[in-house]
């Protein structure tokens, strides 16, 4: 293999590695949609990005890696969820930040038609926004996922640098 090969996609962080992240925190996720102190709708949406698809070299729609809706049909949704878990993902997509962030620290960074929901994280280049709580737990479930899934990646780097000098 040559060693200026360019591959698209995160070597390490592939969609299913996003879902077993997810699948790590569902004990958490799903309790939440029964909590109404911190889920009134007693729905969540999760999505999550390659982080290597960035703006400088993919469109939002390419960058999603992994989305999972949690607690029950869309059908018995009352709002649009996954809507606003990409609106937020976006933010923090397109600003390398958690959307908390850009929106206190650097509110004129947003622009027409951006969210003002908050509840996505970026978190070392991985970003994840989950919908359907409030907007602080929904911050802290994005980030609880985004640290499981970096914590997957570092397993897997770990099991492929002993064997293996590129990866594949």
């Amino acid at each position: 293999m040559s060693t200026t090969t360019r591959h698209t996609g995160s070597a390490l962080i592939t969609r299913e590695m996003a879902q077993r992240a997810v699948e790590l925190a569902l004990p958490i996720l799903d309790a939440s949609t029964r909590d109404e102190r911190i889920n009134q709708s007693g729905f969540l949406y999760v999505v999550i990005t390659d982080p290597t698809r960035t703006p400088m070299n993919a469109s939002f729609d390419e960058a999603i890696l992994y989305e999972q809706a949690i607690g029950g049909p869309r059908e018995k949704w009352d709002a649009d969820y996954a809507a606003f878990a990409r609106a937020k993902t976006r933010v923090s997509w397109e600003h390398g930040r958690d959307s908390f962030r850009v929106q206190m620290d650097e509110p004129y960074r947003l622009r027409s038609g951006d969210t003002t929901l908050w509840g996505s994280v970026c978190l070392d280049g991985i970003v994840v926004g989950v919908s359907g709580g409030e907007a602080a737990f929904d911050e802290a479930f994005a980030g609880t996922v985004a640290m499981l899934l970096r914590a997957l990646a570092k397993m897997a780097y770990k099991e492929r640098s002993a064997k293996e000098l590129f990866y594949a």
